[in-house]
């Protein structure tokens, strides 16, 4: 699939991955939707972008419909969906002050899981209504954002990781719903990568983290993970699988 010309949405737009994707989208000629909770920044890379930002809550049903409507109507139904929100709070099961809340671990799960089939299911209907783009009758692609956590989650990481395993485990099934339609998804895996979430670290604490991969011996970058959704978008075998983009890391308990 060519990437110019075509409507693209990001949803995590406002910064970290989200928002270097939005620029490698842009500069390979995509009209990009940049859609984030915080409205300033998802402003801010939609104006840096030439394209829109929309404030948008992807846990939000009638919230997503809307910020999807209002980037078909400025830029036409997209064929392109990477959807890159997420939250990742820290939590035991069982603290100090007794049981976690259970309103915390479901609202992970609405952000990072539901939020992200929620953006997927209003883009797939917009693609499905599309003509083919070639001879392989591909009519759109759509990324998911998981994390390395799915497989290794650490201590306090029980909603995160179960938001993330459970993005994992819905990309084979997607991509066999959609398959008839021509719409393929893949899901991402990053490793611990230089973005907002991780920015509030101590240096030590990063450079600890950082030299626990075994190849590259660094977080790893944005445009790293912009470069797998270049390729992705590029390559029609790519369909049904989870990549991770970690440098062979394995997280340890804590």
């Amino acid at each position: 699939m060519n990437i110019e010309g075509h409507s693209a949405v990001v949803t995590g737009g406002g910064s970290g991955m989200g928002a270097e994707t939005a620029r490698r989208l842009a500069g390979a000629g995509a009209k990009v939707a940049v859609l984030d909770l915080d409205e300033a920044a998802a402003a801010r890379t939609g104006a840096e972008v030439g394209g829109i930002g929309l404030a948008c809550d992807v846990s939000d049903a009638g919230g997503v419909e809307d910020a999807i409507a209002r980037a078909r109507e400025a830029h036409g139904p997209a064929r392109i969906c990477v959807s890159c929100a997420g939250i990742a709070p820290a939590r035991r099961i069982i603290g100090r002050d007794g049981p976690a809340p259970l309103d915390g671990f479901r609202r992970v799960v609405e952000v990072n899981l539901i939020g992200t089939f929620n953006v997927m299911r209003i883009c797939a209907a917009d693609m499905a209504g599309l003509d083919p783009m070639n001879e392989t009758g591909e009519r759109g692609v759509m990324i998911a954002t998981a994390s390395v956590a799915a497989y290794e989650g650490q201590v306090g990481q029980a909603a995160y990781a179960a938001s993330k395993g459970g993005l994992v485990g819905m990309t084979l099934p997607v991509a066999r719903d959609l398959a008839s339609l021509g719409v393929r998804i893949m899901t991402i895996a990053p490793g611990l990568m230089e973005t907002p979430m991780l920015a509030g670290l101590p240096g030590d604490v990063r450079d600890r983290l950082a030299a626990s991969a075994p190849f590259p011996r660094r977080l790893g970058r944005p445009g790293e993970f912009a470069d797998l959704v270049e390729h992705i978008i590029a390559n029609p075998m790519l369909n049904g699988s989870v990549i991770r983009l970690d440098g062979a890391i394995r997280l340890p308990p804590r």
